[in-house]
Order: C-alpha cells, then sequence, then structure tokens
C-alpha cells in the first residue's frame, strides 16, 4: 500500500463512486462480528449522500484497476451530538463537559472498511491515517463497539486512546481519541 494509491474524494465525486462503496461496506460489515443486514447498506449510501457536502466532510478511498478496496470518511462533529448512532451512549460515558470539549467541533472518523481480500495488508491503518492526518489541532475521534475486540485492539495498535469503558460484558460503545488529540492524556487516566 502506498499513498499514491489512495485517493482524497469529496463531494459529487465521492457520490461517483457510491456504489462501489456500497459494495465495500457490505463486504466488510455484512459478515461476522458486525453482522449488519445488507439494507444497511443502502442506509449508508444514503447517509452519504446527505454528509457529502456537509462540514468538515471527507473521504480517502483506496483501490484500482476499476475496484475499490476500502475507504474512509469523516465529518466536523457537530456542537450538538445528533441523536442516534450510539452518540447518547458515547456522551453519557464522557459527561457532558468533556463531550463538549473533546468531540464536538472534532474531526470524527465515521467510517472505515476494507474488503475482507485486503485485510492484513495494512490498508485499514493507512486509511485511518489519511483521513485524520489534518484534523485540525489532531481533535480527532471515533466510536466503534466492543463486538469486535478486533477492531478496538487495531485503534490500540495505531496509537488511538481509547477514552470510555463500557460495561465488562462486551455490550455497548467506546470513543477513541486521535494519536495528537490534545485530551489524549486526560483521557488514559481512570474514569
Amino acid at each position: 500500500m502506498t499513498a499514491s494509491d489512495l485517493r482524497v474524494v469529496r463531494g459529487a465525486a465521492l457520490l461517483k463512486q457510491a456504489e462501489a462503496l456500497r459494495g465495500v461496506y457490505v463486504d466488510a460489515f455484512c459478515a461476522p462480528p458486525w453482522n449488519e443486514e445488507v439494507e444497511r447498506a443502502a442506509e449508508f449510501v444514503a447517509r452519504l449522500r446527505k454528509e457529502a457536502f456537509g462540514p468538515g466532510f471527507t473521504a480517502v478511498t483506496a483501490g484500482g484497476e476499476g475496484r475499490t478496496s476500502g475507504f474512509a470518511t469523516a465529518r466536523t462533529t457537530p456542537a450538538r451530538l445528533p441523536a442516534g448512532r450510539c452518540y447518547q451512549q458515547a456522551a453519557a460515558a464522557l459527561g457532558a463537559e468533556r463531550t463538549a470539549a473533546w468531540l464536538c467541533g472534532a474531526r470524527e472518523v465515521a467510517e472505515l472498511a476494507v474488503r475482507t481480500a485486503a485485510r492484513g495488508t495494512g490498508l485499514a491503518a493507512a486509511l485511518l491515517a489519511a483521513v485524520a492526518a489534518d484534523a485540525p489541532g489532531g481533535r480527532v475521534w471515533l466510536l466503534t463497539s466492543v463486538r469486535s475486540p478486533r477492531a478496538v485492539s487495531f485503534y490500540r495498535r495505531q496509537g488511538w486512546t481509547q477514552a470510555t469503558h463500557p460495561a465488562p460484558e462486551g455490550e455497548g460503545v467506546v470513543v477513541f481519541l486521535g494519536p495528537r488529540h490534545p485530551a489524549r492524556s486526560l483521557a488514559a487516566l481512570p474514569q
């Protein structure tokens, strides 16, 4: 994987790739451990069409010869967290003050997906680094589910700091702060 294999794509140019991204989404998330229904891929494309022109939206795609092998998307988190997508769990775990200071106005990595065939190649790490690279002040974060210990472990290996700790039963979501996020040292303290 080289930097030349990655492309930053925004707006209309990204929407031209919507079907290819949907295919990557199905490959990545409709299999274990996520086991999402295929209909969720259509919801992802609808969300993408709405967000592609929104504040701070950016995407990085990877692939060649007509086949997209992975992508990452990010956006600026609004001052008030939206409903859905587990934001309320994250806000409850962090508290209102930390949510506002650490997440709101920061770049949120919304999606990171890599085709099964491209796993273990370094592609996910390259996509994550590329979509987070120019986050203002290093303020970048993401949510993931503890349903996938592999995902949680991946983000830790990439230098991301786990800022929330869900119940030990393995349910819920965790917030990770990026490697240059100014609140990393605060998040690493016992909560």
